[in-house]
């Protein structure tokens, strides 16, 4: 009966991991999830309660979960340094903004007419960025643009016509 309990809590976590390495919206990696199991029944015959049966039952309990849990999409965001000289700021600034870009730092340095501009923009919205803040700002602004943390989509990804869902959507 312990070897038993032992095959079936290795089949769980198994089917667990399963499911969070591709998660039940884009197959995407499932990040801050947690799966309480109060209990367990397994069939008396070792045949019934395999690896086999266990493993993907525990997956589809895992997306079951989930859906009913409110799930939500994230996007990766990244940190955007720029570095331009004060005619070119307000150009920085309307560059990122249409961006969906969040201007959180801009500092000047000391005895210099350069400033550094630091913002998070998604990742999404990255293509084409350092063209367009050249564009933006004559050429003047040149940025670096680095993974920086995720950020949750606001909106229901299971509602018509919201922008993750349109995006599962899309990947699917």
């Amino acid at each position: 009966v312990v070897s038993t309990q032992s095959t079936g809590k290795d089949s769980v976590v198994a089917g667990y991991q399963w499911a969070a390495n591709e998660g039940v919206l884009c197959e995407e990696n499932m990040r801050g999830v947690r799966i309480y199991i109060h209990g367990v029944a397994l069939h008396a015959d070792a045949i019934h309660s395999g690896g086999g049966q266990i493993i993907p039952t525990s997956r589809r309990v895992c997306y079951a979960s989930d859906l009913r849990a409110d799930p939500c999409l994230l996007e990766p965001v990244y940190l955007c340094e720029s570095q331009c000289p004060e005619a070119a700021v307000g150009g920085s600034y309307g560059c990122l903004t249409k961006r969906r870009g969040h201007v959180f730092s801009e500092l000047q340095a000391e005895g210099t007419p350069k400033f550094y501009v630091k913002a998070h923009m998604p990742v999404m919205e990255s293509i084409g960025f350092s063209s367009a803040l050249r564009a933006a700002t004559g050429g003047q602004a040149f940025p670096q643009c680095v993974f920086d943390h995720w950020a949750e989509k606001t909106d229901n990804p299971m509602k018509e016509g919201s922008k993750p869902h349109t995006i599962l959507k899309n990947t699917k």
